[in-house]
């Protein structure tokens, strides 16, 4: 009896959080999460700042003396 008391506990806690996480994105109308990435401020693209991921793409896919990573053969 214990540990379900422990685990409902438990899951009410998360509820209670995940709800509080949530409260703007329920409460405004077209509400949804904001987006946090470098990549999706307006200020950060404008100074040509992009994120690693991104900015390594880049460099991969500029590269003339890159070596192809799909057309390998094996032997």
């Amino acid at each position: 009896m214990e540990i379900l008391g422990t685990l409902l506990l438990t899951l009410l806690i998360i509820a209670i959080s995940f709800a509080l996480l949530a409260i703007t994105i329920i409460i405004k109308k077209n509400g949804k999460f904001p987006n946090l990435h470098i990549g999706g401020s307006k200020e950060m693209r404008k100074r040509g700042i992009k994120c690693a991921q991104s900015q390594d793409k880049d460099a991969r896919r500029d590269n003339p003396m890159r070596v192809s990573e799909t057309n390998r053969k094996i032997n």
